[in-house]
Order: structure tokens, then C-alpha cells, then sequence
């Protein structure tokens, strides 16, 4: 690979950022949440919702760590979290009444938070081993037919599910500041040099790197208390995640989301330091079942900033999804 296609990459990695057996606890209570409630937080003394946590393998022997909560019959959503972060990225989410009628799950991307961390460049360089991994989740915490939310590398993921395998199993698609083509016109400078810093050599500058990555997140940022956890589950994700990722050779995944039959949510910051809204705009402009939702408060994290407009969209979408 040339060097410039391996800058151009490597600043695409940093947004992007961003046989099963399963173990489940029994649902109990839903939580209520406000706007500014702390993640994983209950309120007014109503204890968080029950999670029932699982465990599964993907193709390539990888494990992934996941959670599920709410009612197994009713509508599935299974969020897909970006580069750094985890399953906990969704805490609001979860404990958001708008989405207390719907069966919610999320895990750790491989590389990421519990799940398993592999030194090998090719296990994140090859877009299929993202979507046997999600495959994996699907069939091992038992959805009928989730709704995939993907967020910055989340994005990337959905789409790589969808190349491999298909839209059938799924009732459709919320793509939040998500990267779909690799391309330096879709993407900020300030995330290359993000992910050139991210990959340094230099421990010391890789640390600085991490946590104005973090910060780069958000228009609106968290609480001290809330930045400080963010900052540790950052802190776990494995170093080959970014230097195997700039390596794929699946840079566009724009057909494959053309080509995609089922509805299309486009969800994203306006002040996004990462990924640029003409992103989701183009593809706004080559699927015709989908609609874009600019969040006018928020950066690269609208889920998190604006929450709870966000729950409300989401809400609307994945019922909609599942009554076409």
C-alpha cells in the first residue's frame, strides 16, 4: 500500500470511531432517565432495568461480550458502538423511557471494552470478520429482527453485515455520524491526525491522543465524572484495532447500503469534528427509503448529547421499521 493510501486510511480509522453460546439473566424493571442522567444511573430511586448479559463466539473464535434487556417478543434494536468505545456508550439508551417498549441489546466490538482483543492486524482489516461478529450477536441473543444502529465505526460494521450477509434479517438501519466511504472529501483533517497520533509509537503522545480523541466527541461535552469512565473504556481498546483497520481494502460502502431494500434512519451532529454531514447527505441521495436528521446541539455523539430527542426518533423509526 502507498503511503498516501495509507495516510487517507489511517484518518478514516480514527473516525470510524470510532456455534454460539449465550448465558441470560431474567428482565425485571425498566429505568427512568432524564436528560441529564449519568450513565447507568437510576432516578427517583427506581432501580436500573435487569440486564442479562451474554457471551458468544464469532466465526473466527473471537468472543464477544454483550447485554440484553426488555421484552424478547417486542421490537429488537441491537446498537453497534464506535472506535474506543463499548456497549456502554448506550447507557442512556437503555434507561430511556421511549425505548423501555423495545428489546435492546449491545456488546463490545472486538478489540474493544470485554470482548476478545486478537494482536492480529487481519482480524480488523477484513470487513467479514465485523460481520460474522455481528452475525454472531444476532443469532446468539436470539433476534428475530433487529434494527442495527451504527455509530462512526459502528457504521462501517452495518455495512459490512449487509455485504456479507444480507438485508433480510433485519428491519432496518440507523446510521449516527457513521462512516459508509472511506474518503478524505467525507472526513476532517483533524481526524487523521487523530489516528496518526492514536498509532504513535510513543506511549506518551498515544495517552494525550486518546483523550483529546474523547473530547473531539462532543459539541456538548460530559460531566468531569462521566469524560473520566468515557476516558478508561478508551484506554482498553487494543492498539491493533487502529493499525489493522487502516489496512482494509473495504473502502466504500456506499452500494451496499444503495443496494440495502429496508429503511434507512440517517442520524448526525451538525458539529461533528470527524465525520462530515455530507456523509450521511450521500446517502440521503442514493437511497430513496431514508431520511436525514441533523441534530443542531450536538458533535459526533447525538445519541449522547441530545438523547432525548434521539430515543423519540429512534423510537418512531424502529416501529415504523417493524409495521412495514
Amino acid at each position: 500500500m502507498n503511503h498516501s493510501r495509507r495516510t487517507f486510511l489511517a484518518g478514516a480509522a480514527a473516525i470510524a470511531t470510532l456455534a454460539v453460546e449465550a448465558a441470560y439473566a431474567v428482565p425485571q424493571a425498566h429505568a427512568a432517565s432524564t436528560r441529564n442522567a449519568a450513565p447507568g444511573s437510576s432516578m427517583d430511586g427506581v432501580p436500573a432495568a435487569t440486564r442479562e448479559p451474554f457471551v458468544v463466539r464469532s466465526a473466527d473464535g473471537v468472543t464477544l461480550t454483550g447485554e440484553a434487556q426488555g421484552d424478547s417478543q417486542a421490537p429488537e434494536i441491537l446498537f453497534i458502538h464506535g472506535l474506543r468505545q463499548s456497549r456502554l456508550s448506550w447507557q442512556k439508551q437503555f434507561a430511556d423511557p421511549a425505548l423501555a417498549g423495545f428489546r435492546v441489546v449491545g456488546f463490545d466490538l472486538r478489540g474493544h471494552g470485554d470482548s476478545d482483543k486478537p494482536t492480529s492486524f487481519d482480524a480488523y482489516s477484513d470487513a467479514d470478520r465485523w460481520a460474522d461478529d455481528v452475525a454472531a450477536v444476532i443469532a446468539g441473543a436470539r433476534l428475530r429482527r433487529p434494527v442495527l444502529v451504527g455509530w462512526s465505526l459502528g457504521g462501517f460494521v452495518v455495512g459490512a453485515y449487509l455485504r456479507k450477509y444480507g438485508g433480510a434479517a433485519i428491519a432496518g438501519v440507523n446510521l449516527v455520524d457513521a462512516v459508509t466511504k472511506l474518503s478524505q472529501d467525507l472526513l476532517t483533517d483533524e481526524a487523521a491526525t487523530f489516528t496518526r497520533r492514536c498509532t504513535s509509537l510513543d506511549l506518551k503522545e498515544r495517552v494525550a491522543a486518546t483523550a483529546d480523541f474523547l473530547a473531539a466527541c462532543f459539541h456538548q461535552p460530559p460531566t468531569p465524572v462521566e469524560m473520566q469512565r468515557m476516558l478508561v473504556i478508551n484506554g482498553m481498546t487494543a492498539r491493533a484495532v487502529n493499525e489493522g483497520f487502516i489496512k482494509t481494502q473495504t473502502s466504500d460502502l456506499e452500494p451496499v447500503f444503495k443496494a440495502y431494500a429496508g429503511p434507512i434512519l440517517l442520524t448526525h451532529g451538525v458539529h461533528d469534528r470527524l465525520v462530515r454531514v455530507a456523509m450521511s447527505e450521500r446517502i440521503k441521495s442514493i437511497h430513496a427509503n431514508s431520511r436525514l436528521s441533523l441534530f443542531s446541539e450536538s458533535g459526533h455523539s447525538p445519541f449522547y448529547e441530545e438523547s432525548v430527542r434521539y430515543g423519540e426518533e429512534l423510537a418512531a423509526f424502529v416501529t415504523a421499521a417493524n409495521n412495514g
